[in-house]
């Protein structure tokens, strides 16, 4: 029967991995299609369903049926028979901004939009199908991906540095392990952040119940240490202009800790930021809102600062970048806004 059924038992060349998921301590008992719903971007229960009756699901190297329910730390590996999309990385002509190059490294300011790398359900228009084109041989990180020292979200904007050669891609990824590298956020925030400046700790993993969210978690058990130091730049009110600066880089850190203390991002639709999370239930209120949200169609977070070590002329090197018009324009509004409307009164 296919529930007997292990890896061992297919032909090395007949399925590749495409997803491999360790289930967290925490994890209730849950049916592994709709597990795997909180995870997969871009997908459907039936078309899990699909996969699980084919076989090509498996938990600790078992073939699973879909009402399998997951428990803590399961391993669980989704296999098909084509390689994975991320794996066929395609040249394409993809204008990069570009703000400087070596025989060792670029420094790219990524627009707001643009995936980093291939994916599930974005397996065309990344950056790295434009590296593929614009640049020959780039060394792979870890995960086999060219060039890619360390990256920003699809819909954050801001400073990257890309590795040219393998020297470089081992000697910047360790800078960013051992938290050397500078980096700045800029990024605007919910309610009003009482403190002029602070520092967020807490172990980042996958949210229990929402697997596309990330969340923060004080047991040090579960998941990664991070740390982000904030400081207020500006007050209007019902949402604060702030500057983050990384020590470590987990996935979503900054959106992740800002809203761990009360802050989330403005416009940030996966942490709930596209409500309105402060200020009143005016019809006029929610209309500059709403007029906010159209200026600024996504998380108001930038990349602002990048520096490192260069690999080998062993100078430290700053790069700094514009605030994209988007994240102005929203912030001009605000700036208007509280004054017209005092900004003490504004304050929560």
């Amino acid at each position: 029967m296919i529930k007997n059924e292990t890896i061992e038992d297919f032909d090395d060349d007949a399925l590749y991995e495409h997803y491999k998921f360790e289930v967290t301590k925490g994890q209730v008992p849950l049916r592994i299609d709709k597990f795997l719903m909180n995870f997969i971007e871009n997908t459907t229960r039936s078309k899990i369903q699909s996969a699980a009756e084919q076989g090509h699901i498996f938990v600790n190297d078992v073939v699973v049926k879909s009402n399998y329910k997951v428990k803590p730390n399961d391993v669980i590996r989704m296999m098909l028979t084509h390689p994975p999309y991320e794996n066929l990385i395609g040249p394409e002509n993809i204008p990069l901004n570009i703000v400087y190059e070596d025989d060792q490294l670029i420094v790219i300011n990524k627009e707001a939009g643009m995936v980093v790398h291939p994916g599930h359900g974005n397996y065309t228009g990344t950056l790295v199908n434009a590296l593929a084109f614009h640049f020959e041989n780039l060394p792979m990180n870890s995960s086999e991906r060219p060039g890619l020292v360390h990256r920003i979200d699809k819909d954050t904007s801001g400073l990257l540095v890309v590795a040219k050669t393998e020297h470089a891609m081992a000697y910047l990824s360790k800078q960013f392990a051992a938290k050397t590298s500078d980096r700045e956020y800029i990024a605007l925030v919910w309610g009003n952040v009482i403190d002029d400046e602070g520092t967020i700790e807490g172990n980042i993993d996958r949210h229990v119940s929402n697997r596309m969210q990330m969340a923060v978690f004080l047991d040090e058990d579960k998941g990664k240490p991070a740390v982000t130091h904030y400081k207020v730049i500006e007050r209007f009110g019902y949402v604060t202009l702030v500057s983050c600066k990384l020590e470590t880089g987990r996935t979503h850190q900054i959106r992740v800790h800002m809203k761990h203390i009360g802050h989330t991002l403005f416009n940030d639709e996966r942490y709930g930021g596209n409500l309105i999370l402060k200020g009143t239930t005016f019809t006029k209120y929610k209309q500059f809102i709403d007029n906010c949200f159209k200026v600024l169609p996504r998380q108001a977070l930038h990349a602002k600062t990048l520096g490192f070590q260069h690999p080998t002329t062993k100078e430290f090197m700053s790069f700094d970048s514009q605030i994209p018009d988007d994240i102005v324009a929203c912030i001009e509004k605000w700036k208007t806004y509280s004054t017209a409307n005092d900004y003490d009164t504004l304050e929560e």
